[in-house]
This record gives structure tokens, sequence and C-alpha cells, in this order.
């Protein structure tokens, strides 16, 4: 297996079952412990996501995702395999989505760190590309932001090239991320540089001062299993590192 060194990033996105939702809250206060006491989880994040974990809906409650930074794939399957906070989400959740990452670029901070340490390799451009974007909202602009927001993640699910996205944040009202999986790294381009909606909610950002901090980087796809809203991810686009 290729750059044993490599950062790997695993995200999960799990759907509760409707009457197990109060026990992802009691997740989001019990599972933090495992997490600070996992000496080789690097960076974490529990998360909440918004409706059907679309980027523009209000949070229905269902959806709840878990970040985590691991220094290589041995240390993020044994979390995968073996730990509490895992085999928590599994028990009460009934549809899963989880996806392994290498981080190609990442500029900007999250919660004052930078999680993703890049690697030198550069990806196939013909190979899907994932995004994460994230921003701490500032109160004095948070309906603006909404206001904007829908139109941009919109434009996004009828963008050439969109595979699927996801909205998660720590806060759903003041941190926003967006998980977004592209066909290829031109696709997923044009939409941020070239679609009217998502440039000009940019140029909007920073004229306004949206964001007390903000955060864009950019992986490689190492492998992903289950699905999100009934959609899962073709594997033969993926780097074959997991070999």
């Amino acid at each position: 297996m290729r750059g044993k060194h490599i950062m790997i990033v695993a995200l999960t996105i799990t759907k509760y079952r409707g009457l197990t939702i109060p026990f992802a809250f009691l997740g989001m206060a019990i599972l933090r412990l495992p997490l600070i006491l996992n000496r080789k989880c690097k960076f974490w994040k529990l998360m909440g996501s918004g409706k059907n974990a679309q980027v523009d809906l209000a949070p229905d409650f269902k959806h709840w995702a878990i970040l985590t930074t691991w220094e290589n794939k041995t240390d993020a399957d044994t979390f995968y395999k073996k730990s509490f906070v895992v085999k928590w989400f599994r028990f009460f959740g009934k549809e899963e989505f989880t996806i392994l990452l290498n981080p190609l670029s990442s500029h900007g901070l999250w919660s004052g760190k930078e999680p993703f340490k890049t690697s030198t390799g550069s990806t196939n451009p013909q190979h899907q590309v994932a995004v994460i974007t994230r921003a701490a909202i500032r109160l004095s602009r948070l309906t603006e932001f909404r206001r904007n927001i829908k139109r941009a993640a919109e434009s996004m699910r009828k963008a050439e090239g969109f595979i699927l996205s996801a909205g998660i944040g720590e806060n759903p009202l003041f941190d926003q991320a967006t998980f977004s999986v592209w066909e290829n790294l031109e696709s997923m381009k044009n939409y941020a540089y070239r679609n009217f909606d998502h440039s000009d909610v940019i140029k909007l950002t920073r004229a306004r001062k949206w964001y007390s901090e903000e955060l864009f980087a950019r992986f490689e796809i190492l492998e992903s299993w289950g699905s999100l809203n009934g959609l899962s991810l073709s594997s033969n686009n993926h780097s074959n590192h997991h070999n």
C-alpha cells in the first residue's frame, strides 16, 4: 500500500431511527470522552446535520456526523472496528455513509487549528474528488447568510459533475460545514469559480464579513462504504490504496 504515512480523514454520516433521536443527543455528550482520550485521533468533530443531510435545510435531528483524522490507515481501521463511538452510531443508526480521504490541499482554520496535513502526491484529474468547506458565521450576519446560502446549495446540486453533498456542523446555526463529492477536479473547479450563484455568495462573504473563521480543503477519495439517502459512491473510481 502506497503512502503509509498519509493522513487519513474519516467522515461518517449516520441516519438515526426516529425513536432513537434522544440517544443521538445523548451521544453528542457521552462520546466526547472516548474521543478526547483516544491519543491516536488527532482531530475530531461530533456534528449534527440539516434535514436529509442537506446543506441549506434546517436540522432534522436524524442525521449526525463524526469527522476524525488519523496518522495512518491502521489507526483509522482500528477505530472503525473497535471504537465505542462507532458502535454507538451503528447501534442506533439505520443508514451509514463513511468515506476515507487523503488531504490534497487545505487552507484556513477549524476551531483555531489546521486539522488536515496535506500530502505531496497529486491525484489523477479524472478521479472523483471530495471537498470540505467550513465556516463559523457571525451572529450578526446569520439571517443574511442563510438567505443567500440556499441558492448556492441549489445550484451546486444542479452543477455538472456533482455527485453528492451533505451539510454538517457542530452547531446547526453558526457552524456550517459542507461536504461534497465531484466526478473530477474540473467539475469541482467549474462550480467553485465559474458558477454565478456560488461566486456571488463568495463575493458577498468577503464584502459583508459573514465568517469569523473559515476553511477550504480538497481530498482524494481512498475508500467509501454505505449510503447517504440511499445514494452510494462507486468505489471503482477510487485509488486502490486499500487493496
